[in-house]
């Protein structure tokens, strides 16, 4: 493995590649080349790809390595290839009839330089979506990936090196202080995505340049079961959304809450119990581990409080296993709202069951919280769903699902308030990795021109424009 990157180097390669930049900003050919040599290039290595994250986890499920890592950023590559040449035009915008016969565009311009801090839950994915975009934006990119993925950054590295040289896109590797280090350099753009608590410190590194960001945080994402859903749809979609990954995903449903009576919420408690015991009774092939000691720790010891404090645990697999990180999907009916499980992201395959009386204290339970990155209403009844929507705001909503409005290029991907700041995929990304440059054209004769001292002689069409 290749030595990390020593803190010395990071300006240098920064300074490397913004001088490449400015001597040469791509154009569309070479923006559509380059994507289109890193499409080929991640496809050709995909098994490769599954291989150097299963090895970071200890064990993940290669089919989830293909559709998160792979698949997802493909289909965005394909996504942004389409629609490059008409974004890249200029729009034309009104002038108004006061600056007429002026007119008016936009131009999406490149910034620069882009620094791409990128966590280990998703490596692949959530380094190269990013990355892709800026390409396509016309930008050189800075990647550091996170330092708790090494064989992922390895294959990062090496992929990267193969489609770009080392003036349009470099990798930075290492550890914590790399990355602080790193999130301070004076970018023209940064996008992390990562944990509430290390955002606010990526910020205000960034703040001494005043870096413009795109934050992808996390956060508390709610479920909410109404009255109508069958119990069984949505625990069939429920544990899709909270135990791929072993639940290691930002926009997992971190708790539930269930519409009704305690007999409605231990219906939906026994239909994921059923659920878990059809997709794992092969044993835990499928099923992913925990990234590390620490984090499995972690689990257990939440786990641990809610238990003390009453809550009934309830463990639906046979696959509990601390010493290869293994964390059996487990719910948590009504735990205390003072717990960690109920404060904190919980990250992992631990899912609280809650029940509220109504929808309208399920609305009111949920905007009493920080905003969430994601939010799953369930319900068959527009009129419900619709309240949840008009009463709440999060980052992005799937409706009787979990987690694939992130796959809809389409629809921009962000959080808001302490779940994020700013959006990507598609067009959003585009957008926020351009600069939006207004232009005004003026012809050889405008009005402008009778705008000056003495204004007497023109007091009257100043009077009438000001109406």
């Amino acid at each position: 493995m290749e030595p990390e990157t020593t803190l010395a180097e990071l300006g240098p390669t920064l300074a490397r590649l913004r001088a490449a930049w400015q001597a040469r900003k791509p154009d569309l050919a070479q923006r559509r080349d380059d994507l289109g040599r890193l499409r080929e290039a991640l496809r050709a290595r995909l098994p490769e790809m599954a291989e150097a994250i299963a090895a970071d986890f200890g064990h993940r499920s290669r089919h989830e390595s293909l559709v998160a890592d792979g698949m997802t950023v493909l289909a965005g590559i394909d996504h942004l290839q389409r629609h490059l040449r008409g974004w890249m035009r200029p729009r034309r915008v009104g002038a108004g009839w006061r600056f007429w016969p002026a007119r008016a565009q936009l131009r999406s311009e490149p910034v620069g330089v882009v620094g791409v801090i990128s966590p280990w839950n998703y490596p692949v994915n959530l380094a190269l979506a990013p990355l892709a975009t800026a390409v396509a934006a016309g930008n050189h990119v800075f990647l550091k990936p996170s330092e708790h993925t090494p064989r992922s950054a390895a294959f990062l590295r090496a992929l990267l090196a193969q489609v770009f040289p080392q003036d349009r896109v470099a990798v930075a590797t290492g550890q914590s202080e790399v990355g602080a280090a790193f999130a301070a350099l004076p970018f023209d753009h940064l996008v992390f995505t990562g944990s509430t608590a290390v955002g606010r410190k990526v910020m205000a590194a960034a703040a001494a340049n005043l870096t413009p960001l795109t934050l992808e945080l996390g956060g508390k994402s709610p479920a909410i079961v109404c009255a109508d859903m069958p119990p069984a749809r949505a625990a069939a979609r429920l544990a899709t959304g909270k135990w791929f990954n072993a639940g290691q995903t930002c926009i997992a449903p971190d708790y539930v809450l269930v519409v009704g009576d305690a007999a409605r919420r231990d219906a939906l408690a026994q239909a994921l119990a059923a659920e878990a015991a059809a997709r794992y009774r092969d044993g835990g092939d499928d099923y992913s581990r925990i990234i590390n000691d620490a984090q499995f720790a972690r689990l257990q010891g939440w786990l641990d409080e809610a238990a003390a404090a009453g809550s009934r645990v309830l463990r639906l697999a046979d696959l509990h296993d601390p010493a290869r990180r293994v964390f059996a999907p487990t719910l948590v009916l009504d735990p205390a709202p003072d717990t960690a499980l109920m404060r904190e992201e919980i990250f992992g395959p631990i899912l609280p069951l809650l029940r509220v009386d109504s929808l309208e204290q399920a609305i009111a339970f949920v905007n009493a919280r920080d905003r969430p990155l994601a939010l799953y209403p369930f319900s068959d009844d527009r009129d419900s769903v619709e309240r949840i929507l008009r009463s709440t705001l999060a980052g992005g909503v799937t409706v009787n699902d979990t987690l694939v409005h992130f796959g809809v290029d389409a629809l921009p991907f962000g959080g808001v308030g302490a779940s994020g700041m700013g959006a990507y995929h598609g067009r959003a990304g585009f957008d926020a990795m351009t600069k939006q440059l207004p232009v005004l054209w003026q012809p050889r004769r405008a009005a402008t021109d009778l705008l000056r001292p003495p204004y007497a002689r023109v007091s009257r069409l100043v009077e009438w424009l000001a109406r």
